[in-house]
C-alpha cells in the first residue's frame, strides 16, 4: 500500500472507482465494432455436459444478472431470445464474447486498487471484482455454449 489514505476517502475511491471502470468498459465495448468479437471462442469439456446447470444452478440465478448493454443506446441486449433464425443466433453468440470480454478486462483493474488500500482492502476488492464479474462471465460462456447447440441442430439435415 503505497499511498495512505483515512478509511472514509479509501471506501469511497474504491466504489467510485470500481462503478466507473464498470460503465466504461460497458460503453466502451458496445462501441467496438461487432466484427471484433467474431473469431470462434472455445469451450471447455466440462462446459459442454451440463456443467453450469448441474454444478452451477446458472439456470436458476442467471435472469437475476443485470444487462449494462441495455444501459446505453446500441448495445444487444441479452436477456431473452428474440428470435431463432441462423442470423440472429450468431449476432447473440458474437455478443456474448463481446460481453465475457468485457468482464474479464475488469478482473485486470484490480491491482490498481493495491496502491491504496490495506492487505484486508484488497481482499475486499478482489471479493467484489470476483462476484461482481463471475457471475456475469458464467452466464455469457453458458448462453454461448446453448446458442451454438441451437444453431447447430438447425443446420443438422432433418431425421427422416
Amino acid at each position: 500500500m503505497p499511498i495512505e489514505l483515512p478509511v472514509i476517502w479509501t471506501v469511497t475511491l474504491n466504489v467510485t472507482l470500481w462503478v466507473g471502470i464498470q460503465l466504461a468498459l460497458a460503453w466502451g465495448f458496445i462501441r467496438m465494432p461487432a466484427a471484433w468479437f467474431d473469431a470462434p471462442t472455445g469451450a471447455f469439456a466440462f462446459e459442454t455436459r451440463g456443467f453450469y446447470e448441474r454444478w452451477l444452478g446458472v439456470k436458476h440465478w442467471k435472469d437475476l444478472l443485470p444487462d449494462g448493454a441495455r444501459w446505453f443506446g446500441g448495445g444487444f441486449a441479452k436477456n431473452a431470445l428474440l428470435a431463432t433464425d441462423s442470423a440472429y443466433l450468431l449476432e447473440f453468440i458474437r455478443e456474448t464474447r463481446r460481453g465475457e470480454l468485457c468482464h474479464r478486462c475488469a478482473l485486470l483493474f484490480i491491482p490498481i486498487f493495491f496502491l491504496w488500500n490495506p492487505w484486508w482492502g484488497d481482499l475486499v476488492i478482489i471479493t467484489y471484482a470476483i462476484i461482481a464479474n463471475l457471475p456475469c462471465l458464467i452466464a455469457q460462456r453458458y448462453n454461448r455454449i446453448r446458442l451454438r447447440r441451437l444453431l447447430a441442430r438447425m443446420k443438422a439435415p432433418p431425421i427422416t
